[in-house]
């Protein structure tokens, strides 16, 4: 099944519409019951705290760059409402990870690159997938569902 692509429009009421549904989705995403904010906010303000300097986990980790946060909160942001809260963390080559996990088999983790890059590998059950994405400031699909599988 192929999948259209949307892209903004460039009238001046395609970016109206645009800048009222960014100003929704903010909104939607401040609310406990369905966005990021909260408990997520506090871990990923925690993540970048301890790991923005060289050697946070004393064996020589890269930081976390502002590029990388920039780029993991835009992937947070992007993520549809009432989505499953994912955990967040850091990696020691400066990324920072996404990860869903229900079971030992059945776990998704997304690797957020400065560049603007997804590395993702996920177990399912005794099927693996991997792979590396581009981020346009819109999740890939194939993400999404590998997201929807985990739980599934």
């Amino acid at each position: 099944m192929a999948y259209a692509t949307q892209t903004p429009g460039f009238s001046e009421t395609a970016e109206f519409v645009t800048e009222q549904n960014s100003i929704c989705s903010r909104y939607m995403h401040e609310s406990s019951a369905f966005g990021i904010e909260g408990l997520l906010r506090e871990e990923f303000s925690n993540v970048w705290e301890e790991c923005r300097v060289a050697d946070w986990d004393g064996y020589d980790a890269l930081p976390v760059t502002r590029d990388t946060l920039r780029n993991a909160y835009t992937f947070l942001e992007s993520l549809p409402l009432g989505f499953r809260r994912p955990s967040i963390g850091a990696e020691p080559d400066g990324q920072m990870t996404i990860e869903w996990h229900q079971s030992r088999r059945r776990t998704l983790s997304v690797s957020i690159s400065p560049d603007g890059e997804l590395h993702y590998a996920a177990l399912l059950g005794v099927g693996r997938t991997c792979g590396t994405e581009p981020f346009f400031g819109e999740i890939p699909k194939n993400i999404l569902d590998l997201v929807r599988k985990v739980y599934s």
